[in-house]
Order: C-alpha cells, then sequence, then structure tokens
C-alpha cells in the first residue's frame, strides 16, 4: 500500500497532467475552428497554443491594432451572460487567417511571449 505522501504527489502529478492536456485540446479546438472560416481575435491567439494569461493581452492589443489599421471583422451576433444577466444580445466580430495576418503585422509588441504569439499569427496565413 502507498504512503500517504506517495498518494499526494500521484494526485498532483494527475491534476497537473489533466491540466496541460485541457490547454492542448483547447489550442487543437481553435486551432480546427480557424481553418474552417472566421474566428474572434481570442479563437485565432488560443490556436497558436498561447498561454490563457498572454491571450487576453495579445487579444486586446490586436484589436486596437485592427482598429488603427481599419479592419473590420464580419459582425455576428452572440448571446452572453453579463452581470448576470441571461441570454444578453452582443455584437463580436469574426477574423479570417488572412485579417488576423495584416491585423499582427501592424502589432509591434515588446514581451517575448507576445512576439512569439505575433510571429505565430503572420506564419499562420
Amino acid at each position: 500500500m502507498a504512503s500517504a505522501i506517495a498518494r499526494r504527489v500521484l494526485r498532483a502529478r494527475i491534476r497537473t497532467n489533466r491540466a496541460a492536456a485541457t490547454e492542448r485540446r483547447a489550442a487543437a479546438r481553435a486551432a480546427r475552428r480557424v481553418r474552417t472560416g472566421p474566428r474572434s481575435l481570442a479563437t485565432h491567439v488560443i490556436a497558436t497554443g498561447a498561454a490563457p494569461a498572454t491571450v487576453k493581452g495579445v487579444t486586446a492589443a490586436l484589436r486596437t491594432a485592427a482598429k488603427k489599421a481599419g479592419i473590420k471583422g464580419r459582425r455576428a451576433r452572440i448571446r452572453r451572460t453579463i452581470g448576470g444577466a441571461l441570454n444578453h444580445a452582443v455584437t463580436a466580430y469574426r477574423y479570417t487567417r488572412e485579417q488576423v495576418a495584416l491585423i499582427a503585422e501592424q502589432y509591434k509588441p515588446r514581451k517575448a511571449e507576445y512576439k512569439a504569439v505575433r510571429a505565430a499569427l503572420i506564419a499562420a496565413a
């Protein structure tokens, strides 16, 4: 019978592996969706395999770069839960890989992680 410490170590390893597998599945799912049609900027960034904290920062910066470049995605109405209100209709924008590559060319990041995501977005087009 394994000791309590060994069980704790095994449970921790299982949690870590499960979290890593979840991130890999999310990136693979996003990459497949990006190949099939226009998607949100966040989906394009997730498809590069970026960390969740990096996704938020890069997505916000890409939105700003898109406004400066004058690139408008395709409008879509989605339903979101905002502030506890169910089925709140929100306008979202979907971008093709080519549009995202153009936006990424306008984007000049400073952080190393953001630069890696930018390179991946440009190469994906």
